[in-house]
């Protein structure tokens, strides 16, 4: 006669069971992340040689004088980054900078996410209007500062032109120094707010409808659909414009040294880019342009962490 299974036996066999499913589990685990970093390594291997080997050269040439012409290269210790604080030519464009990434990150927000509320609305021509945004980021940033530097002319400038017929006076966009910044910014708005677009665009499509739905029907006007929920829920949106603008507009050269004669007038718009160009590239001593490239990272990881630790709050909905 065969024995009877006991409930001790029925809850091995459970466990067991378990145990198996457990192995499976783990091993399909296993397998997506073995093939996650396969995928990856590719990626990863370019970053490690080319960026963070870079990056830890670079570290180790800022502690150094490192004159490329010549052979001595000796150990300075930290002595870059003390003159550094005391360089009043890196504060000046250092200050410039923030000035100019501030009025440009400030004006592309609000000026892409205009835009996109009105590319989201059911209006003819959409797909026109998209193109239209887009193209003047596909322009390379010698042929916007060449364009632009014609049309601002303040001799022969459409835009001054303009301004007689109207009766003012013509404004000399890039020779004032209270006015440059100003006017490279505004020519950077226009270059690169359709990117922009199209991000807050995806970010207005992933709201779900019928949260306005709902707030209709409690009477909620057009504001505050905006203003509670619309706004909130592109947090990570917006989150994600600002810390890309900033990264990227902190990195400005181009537009200054196309449109103002390197950083003029005077030095109303020389950037900390042009300063450590000109210090590596024109003085050839790289050890003081290493210090200043990772001061620069520096104040930019501090800034992203502050963007993060303000903005990136999760919103439930």
């Amino acid at each position: 006669m065969g024995q009877l299974s006991t409930p001790s036996d029925a809850g091995l066999i459970d466990i067991n069971r378990q145990g198996s499913a457990r192995r499976v589990r783990l091993s399909l685990k296993t397998r997506e992340s073995l093939m996650a970093y396969i995928f990856l390594a590719p990626f990863l291997f370019f970053f490690f040689v080319f960026v963070l080997r870079s990056v830890v050269f670079g570290g180790w040439i800022s502690l150094h004088r490192w004159p490329i012409l010549a052979p001595d290269k000796g150990y300075v210790a930290f002595n870059n980054y003390v003159s550094l604080m005391n360089d009043s030519l890196w504060w000046t464009a250092l200050q410039n900078t923030v000035v100019f990434a501030a009025l440009t990150v400030a004006g592309t927000t609000v000026l892409s996410l205009l835009a996109a509320l009105a590319l989201n609305r059911p209006l003819p021509g959409q797909s026109f209007f998209r193109i239209l945004f887009y193209m003047p980021s596909l322009l390379s940033v010698s042929v916007v500062a060449i364009a632009w530097s014609w049309l601002l002319n303040t001799d022969f400038g459409i835009i001054n032109y303009g301004l007689q017929l109207l009766g003012l006076p013509k404004v000399n966009w890039t020779g004032d120094a209270n006015l440059v910044l100003i006017t490279l910014s505004l020519v950077t708005i226009w270059w690169g707010f359709g990117f922009p677009t199209l991000v807050f665009l995806a970010g207005l499509r992933g709201i779900p409808e019928p949260l306005y739905e709902a707030a209709k029907i409690d009477g909620a006007g057009g504001w505050a659909l905006f203003w509670y929920i619309t706004l909130p829920l592109l947090r990570p949106t917006l989150l994600f414009v600002t810390v890309t603008g900033f990264i990227s507009h902190f990195q400005v050269f181009g537009q200054p040294y196309l449109m103002t004669n390197q950083g003029g007038p005077g030095r109303a718009s020389f950037t900390v880019i042009m300063y450590i160009f000109q210090t590596a590239w024109r003085f050839f001593n790289l050890g003081y342009a290493s210090a200043m490239a990772l001061t620069l990272a520096a104040i930019l990881m501090i800034l992203t962490l502050i963007q993060f630790r303000f903005g990136g709050r999760r919103v439930e909905y």
